[in-house]
């Protein structure tokens, strides 16, 4: 190899090679829609909390759980540009691996928690209260 050419080669734009992505491409448009994506997902959560608008518990907790999740993907795809097509694809691969990963072994232990809660603690007998006479009195 000549050195024009070795020159040539050390100097080759990454941009032109059609065999993959060599990383993210944003822009200040894509910046600002993820930012106001988590502005508002953000500011409806903390609204239905201090508005008291649902007023059962569990339903409050499966909401605004709901908005966590959908502000997580927002943040994962706006700011930390996981898609399929960065690096063929394993960057999110591995995530979705991760993220299986985590609720398994967190389901794991809780279930284990519960059952070694449930089946393993001894139950403790209510003690009767003592029966306490009259003086001079007796019984049969």
């Amino acid at each position: 190899m000549s050195a024009a050419q070795h020159t040539a080669h050390a100097g080759h734009d990454h941009h032109d090679d059609p065999h993959g992505d060599v990383g993210p491409h944003s822009s200040l448009r894509e910046y600002a829609i993820g930012f106001v994506l988590s502005v508002i997902l953000t500011a409806i959560p903390f609204w239905l909390v201090m508005a008291k608008v649902i007023a059962d518990r569990n339903t409050a907790v499966l909401v605004l759980g709901g908005f966590a999740v959908v502000q997580i993907l927002v943040h994962m795809v706006y700011f930390l540009h996981m898609n399929g097509k960065v690096e063929g694809g394993w960057t999110l691969l591995s995530t979705i691996f991760t993220v299986v990963f985590v609720a398994i072994a967190i389901a794991g232990t809780l279930w284990v928690m519960f059952h070694m809660n449930a089946n393993m603690m001894p139950e403790h007998p209510t003690p009767t209260p003592p029966v306490h006479e009259a003086p001079g009195h007796t019984t049969p």
